[in-house]
């Protein structure tokens, strides 16, 4: 029987209470000065604050600062001995009547035993911080709220043959020599900010260090601090830095403002990267690069998460959040930001496609299941639990819909408006709203239910052709799908890009222009329609919604041919390959000839870029053909793609061979460069699903030769899912090419769990016990447990084997790092949507992780919705 704990009748233990929107409250107390004197240690750091705190508003409550795993060792107000007392981790402190006061306290804490993370922790000789949301109140106590404000001053001091780097926010604006060898720094921050951008870095760092000149003249000193061996890996990161402020500075008129931007690189990081005011912290795999190093993949993601940091000194750190609720307004706007800077920097069409590729595989499967929130959400239990690609990427997809409805003209007026308004401010998503209307003159009122409410909108679409009298009527209609706590939805704003082709000649008959579905249903008509037309609907994907076209045999296999829109004519490709698979894992008899016919016909068009050609021959993965099945039978989704894999590398065996032969230099990072690459390595693939054999002895080939890690990497992916000594002599000659390389080795764990052989599991378990792996470094585990368990077939093996393991996983990785543990149980939350014995499987390891002594609130609360 489940533990009473996921009973949601039973009453909440004190740790996991949740959090509502309903119940926000002002702070009772501000706090605009904050000054830090902090003796640093790995194995005992001082930390003494000063809090000037002033009363917000007529009240006689007392000052409350939020502590995490710190005690107090002395707390004074105005110089004085203070009244205070604890209250579970909170410091309260009695300040009577006073409207202002200076707060000071002194902790200690222990950096090099913060397994979390969160605080102040130790990564490879390295003293950094994660403060985002709630881990400043693990180095001092603090309000530590994102509305309350602060200017910081720091003074650090630590050994300095051990730290010679002493880094903080702001400008440094001293420095000197202490005792016993020790020295310090002093920092300040003229901008006032909440407690989460906090940071501090010490460490024995070289920089990559060059400059920018900024639209107004002003000279920005940029540095790039790593570990001196990695210094010839950030020149990437350095030139993606340069482009994205100046691309700031042309599309949206956002200026650096200090006179100082410095990135470092640590190996331990929960998250990819963080914004921390003139002080961003990044996670080293989003920092080192180079040809033998990182993916063509690795590159991109690269420059654009050095943009979004970066972009966040406008969206996010100017004007920041005024409570967790409201995170998506600062990371959906940034998120849609960076995408839309890679896109200027690379294809614009391939960018889309990637971008609704990884919305379709996490966020859709996340609107769908028990986990299901609006991007505004209303409750939470561990805000942790709250980075999710609902808020991320799906925010994003909200704002492109704003521009999309407002055009690019009058979004720019918002954003301007929305900046210079509450530059200084922690707010709302509802004012960023209210900016963004009163700029465009564009009424919003309906389009903020994408703010509260949870699902993707299906939209069902169908063309009526009167011949006679020439004219087109489409029929369109809309429902959102019931998620927890949301049973009744309302209509939806759905802006639909859509366009008419014509059949025979290819031609356009109807214009581009954006439809709004903003009712259950409506019918729109197009005059002047002469000649049979094929509906070109959703271009673009302008709406992140689940569209269902009634189609005529042979329509998409024209649209797949005539789309003028780029991500129309993948879609078309993309529908066809659906058919054939979801008939297949439903057992029905499959013709594979369209699909063959419309990806041989892509494949060898000369008016298709070899990017586009890359992204569209994809076969969809598993996990998202079953996101189109009522319930999932994992095996037989498997043969189905398995099959269509085979028949397409068999068909097209001699086009395949030909882009597969085709090379480019490692060094090229153009988008003609890494779509040969891309389209080389899904052509690989392909036929090696048709003739293992020969794929394994041209991945050999391929891996041999290879002057670049996205070759050696395709051909290292495809030999991992073989069989044969070719496999065993690649993997070993990857890992002695390679060990030492902590960032190469990831990839080395994550193809081994990601191939789809019948001993993965096995795998898993050996590489669970290689001497490589680390549950303590999060890189280390995603790449393993988080690998196999994106691995569906393998995942679902074994007779419930590999659920398993990952509760294994899951409660080994709670008692270190319960952020990084929490998001490794979304794979089983999922149970409801598979046919059994699967669901029962995956639902009694979510009841043996609940029943887990001491389970944290990151992860209780994933698994008790899960369950719920």
């Amino acid at each position: 029987m489940a533990d009473a704990r996921i009973n949601p009748e039973a009453p909440p233990s004190p740790e996991h209470v949740t959090i509502w929107r309903k119940d926000y409250r002002p702070p009772d107390w501000l706090v605009p000065e904050v000054s830090l004197d902090i003796a640093l240690d790995p194995a005992s750091t001082r930390v003494r604050s000063s809090l000037k705190v002033e009363r917000n508003g007529a009240h006689d409550r007392p000052l409350r600062l939020a502590g995490d795993e710190i005690r107090p060792l002395t707390v004074t107000v105005d110089g004085a001995e203070a009244r205070w007392t604890l209250d579970g981790d909170t410091l309260v402190i009695d300040l009577g009547g006073a409207e202002h006061a200076v707060v000071e306290t002194e902790v200690e804490i222990v950096p090099q035993d913060n397994s979390k993370l969160m605080g102040l922790y130790a990564s490879g000789g390295i003293l950094c911080t994660q403060c985002e949301s709630e881990g400043f109140r693990r180095i001092t106590f603090h309000p530590d709220r994102p509305d309350v404000l602060s200017v910081y001053r720091v003074r650090m001091s630590a050994n300095k043959a051990r730290f010679p780097i002493l880094l903080a926010n702001g400008n440094e604006i001293a420095k000197g020599e202490g005792d016993d060898g020790t020295h310090w720094a002093e920092w300040h921050d003229p901008f006032p900010k909440p407690s989460y951008l906090f940071a501090l870095v010490a460490g024995d760092l070289a920089a990559n260090r060059d400059s920018f000149t900024t639209m107004s003249g002003r000279k920005v000193d940029l540095a790039i601090w790593v570990r001196e061996r990695d210094l010839p890996r950030t020149g990437h990161a350095m030139e993606s830095l340069k482009a994205a402020m100046k691309w700031d500075e042309k599309v949206y008129g956002r200026e650096y403002d200090l006179d100082l931007f410095n990135i470092v690189a640590v190996d331990d990081f929960n998250f990819g990267a963080m914004e921390n005011k003139g002080l961003n912290i990044f996670n080293s795999r989003y920092v080192l690069a180079d040809q033998d190093s990182a993916t063509d993949a690795d590159f991109d993601a690269i420059a654009g998460v050095v943009a979004h940091e970066y972009f966040h000194n406008w969206s996010g750190d100017r004007v920041t959040c005024r409570d967790w609720f409201q995170l998506s307004l600062k990371e959906g706007f940034t998120v849609f930001r960076d995408q839309s800077f890679s896109a200027d920097m690379g294809s614009a069409a391939v960018k889309r496609i990637e971008d609704v590729r990884l919305l379709r595989a996490v966020q859709f499967p996340e609107d769908s299941g028990p986990l299901a929130h609006p991007v505004r959400p209303e409750s939470f239990i561990e805000i942790a639990n709250f980075y999710t690609a609902t808020i991320y990427n799906k925010g994003a997809e909200v704002i492109r819909m704003m521009h999309t409805l407002m055009g690019a003209e009058a979004f720019r007026r918002g954003t301007d408006l929305y900046f210079e308004r509450f530059d200084g401010q922690a707010v709302t998503c509802d004012d960023f709203v209210d900016a963004m209307e009163e700029a465009s003159g564009v009424d919003l009122s309906q389009f903020r239910l994408w703010y509260s409410q949870a699902g993707t909108p299906h939209v069902t679409a169908r063309l009526e052709h009167d011949t006679g009298a020439a004219r087109a009527t489409l029929h369109l209609a809309q429902a959102v799908p019931a998620t927890p706590g949301q049973a009744d939805k309302q209509p939806m704003v759905l802006p639909l890009r859509t366009a008419l082709i014509g059949t025979d000649s290819g031609r356009e008959l109807a214009a581009e222009r954006v439809i709004t579905l903003n009712e259950p249903s409506m019918s729109v008509v197009f005059e002047n329609v002469d000649e049979a037309p094929l509906l070109s609907i959703n271009r673009g994907f302008s709406t992140p919604a689940v569209i269902d076209v009634a189609r005529k045999s042979g329509e998409l296999e024209r649209l797949a041919q005539t789309d003028a829109d780029p991500f129309a004519r993948f879609e078309a490709l993309q529908d066809l390959m659906y058919r054939a698979l979801l008939a297949g894992a439903r057992g029905e008899t499959v013709d594979y000839d369209p699909v063959v016919a419309a990806m041989g016909a892509t494949l060898r068009s000369n008016a298709l870029d070899t990017a586009f050609k890359g992204e569209a021959l994809i076969i969809p993965g598993e996990s998202v053909i079953g996101d189109r099945l009522p319930l999932v039978d994992p095996q037989a989704v498997h043969e189905s793609r398995d099959a269509l894999r085979g028949a397409v590398g068999a068909s097209l065996a001699d086009d395949l061979t030909a882009v597969q032969a085709i090379t480019a230099s490692g060094g090229d990072l153009s988008p003609e460069a890494k779509g040969t690459r891309r389209l080389r390595a899904v052509a690989l693939g392909l036929i090696a699903a048709a003739d293992p054999s020969r794929g394994a002895a041209l991945a050999k080939a391929q891996y041999d030769s290879a002057d670049n890690m996205t070759d050696r990497q395709a051909a290292l992916a495809t030999l991992a899912n073989l069989k044969g000594p070719e496999r065993a002599e690649a993997l070993d000659d990857f890992y002695r090419r390679h060990r030492g390389d902590t960032l190469v080795i990831d990839k080395w764990f994550s193809l081994q769990a990601m191939a789809g052989r019948p001993d993965t599991l096995d795998q898993v378990e050996t590489l669970r016990r290689h001497p490589d792996f680390t549950m303590k470094n999060p890189n280390r585990l995603r790449a393993l447990a988080g690998a196999f368990a994106a691995n569906p077939w393998v995942f679902h093996s074994g007779e419930g084997r590999g659920y398993r393991m990952l509760a294994d996983f899951v409660i080994a990785a709670d008692a270190i790092n319960p952020q990084v543990a929490a998001r490794l149980v979304p794979p089983l939350g999922r149970w409801r949507r598979f046919v059994e014995p699967y669901a029962g499987r995956m639902r009694a390891e979510l009841e043996r992780i609940a029943g887990t002594p001491g389970l944290s609130k990151d992860v209780f609360e994933q698994v008790s919705k899960s369950l719920a």
